[in-house]
C-alpha cells in the first residue's frame, strides 16, 4: 500500500498543520506533496518528522514565500500538476486547493476538509473588502476569478472518494457547496500540554488573531459597557489600531505572546470569551482543558465544543449586547462550574482520540475499496 498525503501549503505550524502532522504519525511512511514548502527545518523536524514535501512548479515563483496569496490563480493548475499515479491511498488535508488532486478510478482519495475555500463561497465579500479588491476593474477580475475557482473546486469535489469534515459545521458546508455527506472528526488538540487550575483571577481572556471574522472588536466593546470588569486581550493583527481605539481602561491588551505566557493566562482566567464564527477553535478546547469555562458564540466549531451551562455559556448572536448578557447569565453560576469536569469534557478532542478514530475510518475504507486494478 503506497500512500501519499497532500497539504496545501507549508508556510507556518498553524491549526490545518496539527492535523497534518497527526496523520503523518499515523502513516509514517507516507509521502508528502504540498503546493509550496517554506516551512523552518525546526518545525519541520518537531512536527512533521523531519519529511520534506514534494512541491509544484509554484515553489520557484518570485517572492512565493511571502506572496503566496496572489499565485492562487494558479493554485488548481499546480495542485494537479502532481503525478499521483503510483499511489493506492491519497489523504489529502484540505482547506483550499489539496483536495482537487487528480486521481483514477483504482485509487482511494479520503480528503480531510478543514473548510471549503472560504473566499471562494460565502466569505468572499469579506475577503474581497479586506484585500481592497471589491470595487472597479479589480474588482470585477478578482470576482470572475473567484467564479472560476468555485467551478474548479465543485468540479474536483467529484474525484474525492470520502469526506472528512472537521465538525459538524464544515459537513453543513460540504454539503451546501458540494452535495455530498461527510464524515466528522474532529481535529486533534494537545490537550495533555495544559494543566487544570482551580485558582481562577478576576478577569476575562481572549486569545486571537486581530482579524475582521474573529469579532474581538465586539468583545471589547462589550466589555468598554462592563467598565467594573477586566477584559485581558492577546494577539496580533491588523486590527490592533482599531481594537485599541475601542478599549477602555479595563481591557489590557497584551499584543503576541508566547505559548506559555498564553497557557499561564489561560489557567488563571475565570472565563475565557470568544466571539467568531469559527470551523472548529483549537484554543476554546485548550482553555476547557484548562479548566476554564468558555463564553462563546453558538454557532461554528464552538458550538459543538462546548456544552452549555456546564463547560461554558454560549450566546445566540454576534452582538455586542449578547456578549454582555452572557457574562451576566455566567457570574449568576459562576461557582456551579468544575474546573476538573470541564477538562475532563476537553479531553474528547485530544490527538490520542484523532488518531484512533482518523486510522479506524481509513481502514474500513480501504477494507471497502477495490485496488485490484491499480
Amino acid at each position: 500500500m503506497k500512500i501519499a498525503i497532500v497539504h496545501d501549503w507549508l508556510v507556518t505550524y498553524a491549526g490545518s498543520e496539527r492535523v497534518l502532522s497527526a496523520i503523518l504519525e499515523i502513516f509514517p511512511s507516507a509521502d508528502l506533496f504540498t503546493i509550496i514548502d517554506f516551512l523552518p527545518d525546526a518545525d519541520r523536524k518537531k512536527y512533521l518528522q523531519n519529511k520534506k514535501a514534494k512541491t509544484s512548479f509554484l515553489q520557484k515563483f518570485p517572492f512565493v514565500k511571502t506572496k503566496y496569496q496572489f499565485y492562487f490563480p494558479f493554485m488548481p493548475l499546480a495542485v494537479e500538476s502532481f503525478d499521483l499515479s503510483e499511489y493506492n491511498l491519497i489523504i489529502s488535508s484540505s482547506h483550499a486547493f489539496a483536495k482537487g488532486v487528480i486521481t483514477g478510478p483504482y485509487q482511494l482519495h479520503i480528503s480531510y476538509v478543514h473548510t471549503p475555500i472560504r473566499y471562494a463561497w460565502d466569505l468572499q465579500e469579506e475577503y474581497l473588502k479586506k484585500s481592497g479588491f471589491h470595487k472597479g476593474l479589480k474588482g470585477f477580475l478578482a470576482r470572475w476569478l473567484l467564479y472560476k475557482v468555485r467551478i474548479w473546486d465543485i468540479r474536483t469535489a467529484n474525484l474525492v472518494d470520502e469526506f472528512v469534515a472537521n465538525s459538524r459545521f464544515i459537513a453543513q458546508r460540504i454539503r451546501k457547496y458540494y452535495r455530498r455527506s461527510a464524515t466528522v472528526i474532529y481535529p486533534p488538540v494537545e490537550v495533555e500540554n495544559f494543566e487544570v487550575s482551580t485558582k481562577k483571577e478576576n478577569f476575562y481572556l481572549t486569545v486571537s488573531r486581530l482579524i475582521p471574522y474573529k469579532r474581538v472588536d465586539l468583545i471589547v466593546q462589550a466589555f468598554f459597557q462592563m467598565p467594573d470588569k477586566k477584559l485581558v486581550v492577546i494577539g496580533d493583527g491588523p486590527e490592533l489600531k482599531k481594537i485599541k481605539s475601542l478599549a477602555g481602561k479595563n481591557v489590557e491588551l497584551l499584543g503576541y505572546q508566547s505559548h506559555e505566557v498564553v497557557k499561564d493566562y489561560l489557567k488563571r482566567a475565570k472565563a475565557f470569551i470568544y466571539a467568531a464564527l469559527e470551523d472548529f477553535g483549537i484554543v476554546v478546547v485548550e482553555a476547557q482543558a484548562c479548566g476554564t469555562p468558555v463564553i462563546a458564540y453558538a454557532r461554528g466549531g464552538a458550538g459543538e465544543t462546548i456544552i452549555n451551562k456546564e463547560t461554558g455559556i454560549l450566546f445566540k448572536h454576534q452582538r455586542v449586547e449578547d456578549i454582555v448578557s452572557a457574562v451576566k447569565v455566567f457570574e449568576k453560576i459562576e461557582d456551579k462550574f468544575d474546573s476538573y469536569k470541564i477538562r475532563k469534557h476537553a479531553e474528547k478532542f485530544s490527538k490520542v482520540h484523532f488518531k484512533k478514530k482518523f486510522k479506524k475510518f481509513v481502514d474500513e475504507k480501504v477494507n471497502e475499496f477495490d485496488f485490484l486494478e491499480n
